[in-house]
């Protein structure tokens, strides 16, 4: 009998998955089409990260209080920047599911009103930023060293003025991604990274700067970027192109969509970043050295988690225009697909950050007590990015691009409270861990989203219609 119902639940099996598999003639993107979308997303991601390590060296040059100040104030940098790439990727979802439909008119239009939303807002927020700096400053980096104050002023008054190009680079970015075209965003940020990275060279060590050495050049290359882009995007052979005349008007009706999506996203990553801050602000009081350790750990983890985030951007793309067509056969298949080249990548890029984290350490030049402590967050990092990483943070992807946004909202919100910063302040701080407690509670963080995305993923409520 046992086998009996053994061999029934096995055919059941099979036939599920033939029920589910897709003829290849049927098959919206081949293997070709995906690698071409891919590689220039990690191309352009191993940029941006790159540059943010060769910066975080230069600086290294001017001491650890310069190290410690561009961490602290990029911190609240990548909060911003985070909020404009959500918004982005809000409308990027919409572009695309118009495009799956067919409805290219309506992607153009969406195009429009993407690019007209996020300038509006980042001249808010960017205002914002500089009325309310002092406030910011003592309430986020709290009771920090008088050298690292001052550094940490001057580079914030350069580096906010960024924030309106910034947003245009990222909109202009989620729009060519959007179509399948990565390309173009890669080329604009190889310019755009060589630019800083030049400037920062020629600033530090031609002219002998501070940390206005690195903001500088953060700012030039983001304005260079932000005009290229917006011209390139005037083009009328792209299938989705901004209107020869500039668009003023707001059309509230599609960017009420693109809020829906990218408002609980924004919400989601603005948080995360939140809790990176106030547990950034109890890491400032546990010394420069710690300080120090936890900006080079950040550094060396973002190019840890490179790939997945690159591959980030191409599932967004893939999997709303496949939500467009109405087919969810379509979104398995992709979404299982890309979710295995993720692990397989990340597997790759984090073995070789093990390998190498002794040179990197040495590259840093950083004091005996630094090292160690950088060491033990690199190897934390990397190996918990290999087992949980992707599950955690790619199937959320695949959610969001079908709409399910309100759902990956809560879980990364609850989590990111409860494990990442109550259990944070109680490994780092009460329980005397220091700055590994704070990481070993982000891992915590990570397992948690991990089983709660894996739940909602096998079941069927996140398949929701595509908009109209």
């Amino acid at each position: 009998m046992r086998d009996i119902l053994w061999n029934g639940l096995c055919e059941m099996r099979i036939r599920k998955k033939r029920e589910l598999a897709l003829p290849k003639e049927e098959l919206l993107f081949s293997n070709q089409y995906l690698i071409k979308l891919l590689w220039p997303l990690f191309v352009e991601q191993l940029l941006l990260f790159a540059v943010g390590l060769i910066d975080s060296l230069m600086v290294a040059s001017v001491g650890e209080a310069a190290v410690s100040a561009v961490s602290l104030v990029d911190s609240l940098m990548v909060l911003i920047i985070t909020i404009m790439t959500a918004l982005a990727t809000g409308g990027a979802v919409i572009v695309g599911q118009f495009l799956g439909q067919g409805k290219d008119e309506e992607a153009r239009r969406a195009g429009d009103q993407l690019m007209l939303f996020l300038l509006l807002l980042s001249l808010l927020v960017s205002a914002a930023m500089y009325l309310l700096k002092g406030i910011l400053m003592s309430l986020i980096f709290g009771d920090i060293d008088e050298d690292v104050s001052h550094n940490c002023d001057v580079y914030y008054l350069i580096v906010m003025a960024s924030v309106p190009f910034i947003a245009v680079y990222n909109g202009g970015a989620a729009l060519f991604r959007s179509t399948g075209n990565s390309k173009i965003s890669m080329k604009v940020s190889f310019l755009m990274n060589g630019i800083n990275v030049a400037g920062n060279a020629i600033l530090i060590f031609g002219f002998h700067r501070g940390v206005e050495g690195v903001a500088v050049p953060t700012l030039v290359s983001r304005m260079v970027a932000a005009v290229l882009i917006y011209v390139l995007l005037r083009n009328k052979d792209l299938a989705v192109h901004l209107s020869r005349k500039f668009v003023y008007k707001p059309d509230w009706h599609l960017i009420r969509k693109i809020l829906k999506i990218g408002v609980p996203n924004g919400v989601e990553n603005s948080m995360f970043q939140l809790g990176k801050l106030i547990l950034l602000s109890m890491i400032s009081g546990f010394g420069t050295a710690s300080i120090a350790a936890n900006a080079v750990g950040n550094a060396v983890s973002m190019i840890a988690v490179l790939p997945g985030m690159a591959m980030g951007f191409g599932i967004v793309s893939v999997i709303s225009q496949c939500v467009g067509t109405g087919d969810y056969r379509q979104v398995m298949h992709y979404s299982k697909k890309l979710v295995k080249w993720v692990y397989v990548a990340m597997l790759v890029s984090n073995v070789l950050i093990i390998v190498t984290t002794p040179f990197i350490i040495m590259l840093y030049g950083l004091s005996d007590e630094t090292a160690e402590i950088a060491t033990e967050l690199i190897l934390l990092n990397c190996i918990s990015s290999i087992v949980i990483w992707p599950l955690s943070f790619s199937i959320p992807h695949v959610l969001r691009a079908a709409g399910d946004v309100t759902f990956t909202m809560i879980i990364s919100v609850a989590s990111m409270w409860v494990f990442r910063i109550i259990f944070g302040i109680i490994l780092g701080k009460t329980m005397g861990f220091g700055v590994l407690g704070v990481w070993i509670a982000m891992i915590i963080d990570w397992g948690v989203r991990s089983v709660c995305f894996c739940i909602r993923y096998r079941s069927s409520r996140w398949k929701h219609a595509a908009v109209s």
